[in-house]
């Protein structure tokens, strides 16, 4: 009998009350098994949750998708200042689009605002910008994904993911960063 005996599988980890549903796993958020959809609509909110590391995309109070994503090298707290790789936090829109990022493609975010520049300035710092919902970089082929936390303070999708929102958000599309 293997170690993975289908007995050994459902009493550990399937059972609601198997011995590491009780233990372990207790304080985890139950997963979402909710199979992902295509995006036919347009999207008019998107939110990233910073810790759990999801985007969220809208249409008139709907979540239309989620997504995981990848964000700034440093990612805990807003961002400061320039080259801090933190990812912002606040709310901002989509204010460009842009086809020919070293990214794939991408999305901007109008990161600095001018409250994000004053914070700055009282720090004696630049507070950075170009912050993109973006792909994976252009040298990488299309089926790799870089691992963890890796941009210098953007949100980063799958190429594939990142085409599909790319279709379905217009400019003005409100975008909201929680920590």
């Amino acid at each position: 009998m293997g170690l993975l005996a289908p007995g050994w599988l459902t009493a550990a980890f399937l059972a609601p009350a198997g011995l590491l549903g009780a233990t372990l796993w207790h304080h985890y958020e139950p997963w979402d098994m909710t199979p992902p959809r295509e995006l036919t609509e347009q999207v008019d909110r998107i939110v990233i949750e910073k810790g759990k590391r999801t985007m969220a995309v809208y249409r008139d109070g709907e979540i239309l998708k989620r997504y995981s994503i990848s964000l700034g090298f440093a990612p805990e707290g807003d961002k400061e200042q320039q080259g801090d790789g933190r990812t912002p936090e606040g709310g901002y829109r989509v204010d460009r689009r842009n086809t020919q990022s070293r990214f794939h493609l991408s999305l901007g975010i109008d990161y600095p605002r001018a409250e994000d520049r004053a914070e700055a300035a009282a720090l004696g710092v630049s507070p950075g910008g170009d912050i993109f919902i973006h792909g994976q970089p252009n040298r990488l082929p299309d089926y790799m994904k870089l691992p963890g936390d890796w941009t210098e303070g953007c949100v980063a999708l799958t190429n594939a993911e990142i085409e599909e929102l790319f279709r379905h958000t217009p400019l003005g599309t409100e975008v909201e960063i929680l920590p």
